[in-house]
């Protein structure tokens, strides 16, 4: 979920007054690294701890933090829930140019949308994932699929957006599920009912969303494979991670049957 954070920030060009941290999951400690350290905290949970959070609250990205110079003395958590922290980022003071991906007239579609894609796409990937019965896979690729349904006819119908001419939050949240789809959801969590090339306009829609400033320098194919084939013991216990498409020659790619004219 912290993709979709990243993905606001680089979009409204929030560098100037918001510093970005990445951190590394090291799968081995079962946590999340800060290199270099960050006020003096070589962790997540380190940071967390130091913001006053209770022993059982789980150190998770993303996360939005006060380091202690403004409003407090001492370092704050301020958030760390994704679909708010994106609002939240969305509102951050900006350039007068930087966009705006939640427009005041496009607020029901936003909604609408991200009531579909969470649950059915977002969290749906999941579900067929770590399915625990051939029932429980089957309705959650049924409507998984019936989303992407839902989002191709959309933008065949009023695109480049998937709420029309503006790109909007719903679009972020659609993407960082998408951009990882034959790297990760299709082969290591099943999602293989319908491949991705055979919807056109949500094949032309990823691209296009990875050709927007900043995007592809928040996209790492390898990393992710290596983090989900290789963390995931329950559904790739012998940790093998298999090699996998080129991220740059898939966004740069026609889907199947549109190669020529």
């Amino acid at each position: 979920w912290a993709h979709r954070t990243w993905l606001v920030h680089r979009l409204r060009r929030l560098e100037g007054s918001l510093t970005l941290l990445t951190a590394t999951a090291d799968h081995r400690g079962g946590r999340w690294s800060l290199e270099p350290p960050w006020l003096n905290c070589p962790s997540l949970l380190d940071l967390y701890r130091t913001c006053g959070t209770p022993p059982n609250h789980r150190a998770t990205v993303p996360a939005l933090v006060d380091p202690g110079m403004t409003s407090s003395p001492a370092p704050r958590l301020l958030g760390n829930d994704s679909a708010a922290l994106c609002e939240a980022l969305n509102n951050w003071p900006a350039d007068a140019d930087a966009m705006d991906l939640a427009p005041s007239g496009l607020t029901e579609d936003i909604r609408r949308w991200q009531d579909l894609l969470q649950p059915a796409v977002n969290d749906g990937v999941y579900r067929c994932g770590f399915a625990r019965s051939q029932q429980a896979y089957d309705e959650a690729s049924r409507d998984l699929f019936a989303a992407l349904d839902q989002v191709n006819a959309a933008l065949r119908k009023s695109g480049p957006w998937i709420c029309g001419e503006e790109l909007t939050l719903a679009d972020v949240r659609l993407f960082p599920t998408l951009i990882r789809w034959e790297l990760v959801y299709q082969p290591l969590f099943g999602c293989s009912a319908t491949p991705l090339w055979m919807y056109p306009d949500l094949w032309a829609w990823r691209q296009r969303f990875h050709a927007l400033p900043g995007v592809a320098e928040t996209c790492d194919g390898e990393a992710w494979r290596a983090d989900y084939f290789g963390a995931l013991f329950p559904l790739n216990p012998g940790g093998i991670i298999p090699k996998g498409p080129d991220l740059g020659k898939l966004m740069a790619g026609a889907p199947a049957g549109h190669d020529h004219g």
